[in-house]
């Protein structure tokens, strides 16, 4: 592909370099292919970059998935205060028993 001052695909060339010839409707495609696959690709870097800054550190404990992560940062607020809490406080949340409650204070001194 033999690109032009826009990053834009102006021409194909073959493997001698030669230019391929190629009517309108066939560069249109082209580009309409290019721009499907910038755009997928923006999509998924987006979703990557969105995971990466809700991730948090009750996401690496064991027995904490989202429902739990979310029940805990909303009745603390943040990982810190959760971190703060006692134990009796933090088996107050639904599926939290005391051993749980141990395991992420631990992890998140």
């Amino acid at each position: 592909m033999v690109k032009n001052d826009k990053h834009r695909t102006k021409a194909l060339i073959d493997d001698t370099k030669k230019e391929i010839p190629l009517s309108d409707n066939v560069m249109n495609l082209i580009t309409r292919f290019q721009d499907t696959v910038h755009d997928t690709a923006i999509e998924y870097h987006r979703k990557l970059r969105n995971k990466e800054m809700t991730k948090s550190i009750l996401d690496e404990i064991e027995g904490v998935g989202p429902k739990k992560r979310e029940m805990l940062l909303k009745k603390f607020g943040s990982t810190k205060k959760i971190g703060e809490a006692k134990i009796e406080e933090i088996t107050k949340i639904k599926g939290i028993n005391e051993n749980l409650a141990r395991l992420i204070k631990e992890k998140l001194k």
